[in-house]
């Protein structure tokens, strides 16, 4: 999954909350959600096409940071590695052999550290991503995009509570000071995080940056 939504959940803990909802998610009417009043952008296709074009093209910018920091041929050797332990530990202990745990228990110091080795690898382009990801989130896209940039045919918001909103209610929409035009609206970071996920696998499987090395 794109790192982009891990950044988006830290990054709300930070902000207003309003009656008990994170402005950052379009709570609290949607007064602090991400958005213009007055976009550059204008209209519902141009605008959606447009924010998932930047989602696809971050997307492309943290595989080809990736692509270039990561040693694809050493982490696959570690994840094989440490995957051929795993296996064969679950292995022993499902049939109780004990002689074969304690052997492998041996090599726990060592896959330990491979571990961490590969957490590090993978960490390590999130690290130069993170600052333009952010910069281009909060003051590149709230200028560009209006508060709601599509329209969804369902309400998207399956969480309890609405502390996960991606889609403006009926009661926001009826507000005449709120940003929601109607119902089932996608706020703009919903809309960037959902097109960012959708593309994210296809982008990682052609550029050859998927976490899944087999």
């Amino acid at each position: 999954m794109d790192f982009n939504f891990i950044l988006l959940i830290l990054d709300s803990v930070f902000l207003k909350e309003d009656n008990g909802i994170l402005g950052f998610l379009g709570g609290g009417g949607g007064q602090a959600a991400l958005g213009s009043a007055e976009p550059i952008v204008k209209g519902v296709i141009l605008t959606a096409f447009a924010v998932a074009g930047f989602g696809i093209l971050l997307n492309l910018f943290n595989a080809a940071v990736r692509k270039k920091m990561v040693d694809r041929t050493k982490l696959k050797r570690i994840m094989t590695e440490t995957r051929s332990w795993q296996k064969e530990r679950m292995a022993a202990m499902r049939s109780k052999d004990q002689t074969k745990m304690n052997e492998l228990n041996k090599k726990s110091s060592y896959m330990n550290k491979m571990s961490m080795e590969m957490m590090q690898m993978n960490m390590r382009p999130m690290m130069i991503t993170f600052v333009p990801l952010i910069l281009i989130f909060y003051l590149v896209l709230p200028q560009l995009f209006s508060h709601t940039v599509a329209l969804s045919p369902i309400s998207l918001d399956i969480i309890p509570g609405n502390f996960f909103q991606l889609t403006c209610t009926a009661t926001q929409a009826a507000d005449p000071t709120g940003v929601c035009p109607q119902e089932n609206a996608l706020f703009l970071w919903a809309w960037y995080f959902l097109s960012s996920i959708a593309f994210s696998g296809i982008i990682m499987k052609l550029t050859k940056t998927s976490m899944d090395l087999s």
